[in-house]
């Protein structure tokens, strides 16, 4: 279902200029984010849950994606699955407000209540370590790197293997492959 690629050796810059060893995590429940509060959030909380990771934005053609997530996160966080948005600005300035902004905006255009993180780089030198993670487990059309704002990641229960849908896949069509996690996750 979902094939494990092989983890190579990657060392990505954090936002301080040291380098983070990618080699030593060999779960996505290694690594941690910052919410859009200025809070750091440990992955290790989710551990044993499949996650959603979703880049986000909210001037792009697909930010109507945000109602499909937050459907998703409803029908389906209760039975364990989480869906993360990691906001970027890196693709034509499509998401310049601050935090606060937003997170304003997700909430009032499309009733967003899952979890956002700060502002953050999906690719080049200052890749943020989860989406490095992602990355190199799920490559894409153009390699490893992100081509657009709302690639997602289906993270399984193990933390480590990754399917990877293009920005243009509405939340909905990968439903099924959640229901498969969930199956397969309620029955470990």
């Amino acid at each position: 279902m979902f094939p494990l690629s092989q983890p190579g050796p990657i060392v990505v810059s954090d936002y301080i200029g040291h380098n983070i060893d990618m080699n030593n995590s060999s779960s996505i429940y290694e690594l941690s984010f910052t919410d859009n509060h200025g809070r750091a959030v440990s992955l290790a909380g989710y551990a044993g849950r499949p996650v959603l990771v979703v880049n986000t934005a909210s001037k792009c053609g697909m930010t109507p994606h945000y109602e499909g997530l937050q459907m998703l996160h409803e029908e389906y966080g209760g039975q364990g699955l989480v869906v993360l948005g990691f906001p970027s600005d890196q693709f034509a300035h499509q998401e310049p407000g601050d935090d606060a902004q937003i997170e304003e905006f997700c909430r009032l255009n499309y009733g967003v209540t899952f979890p956002l993180s700060t502002k953050v780089d999906v690719n080049g030198a200052h890749t943020h370590p989860v989406f490095a993670f992602l990355k190199e487990r799920a490559g894409g059309v153009m390699g490893s790197r992100i081509k657009w704002n709302f690639t997602k990641f289906l993270v399984s229960s193990d933390g480590s293997t990754v399917k990877r849908f293009g920005p243009k896949t509405p939340p909905e069509k990968i439903r099924a492959d959640i229901e498969t996690l969930l199956a397969t996750t309620t029955q470990s």
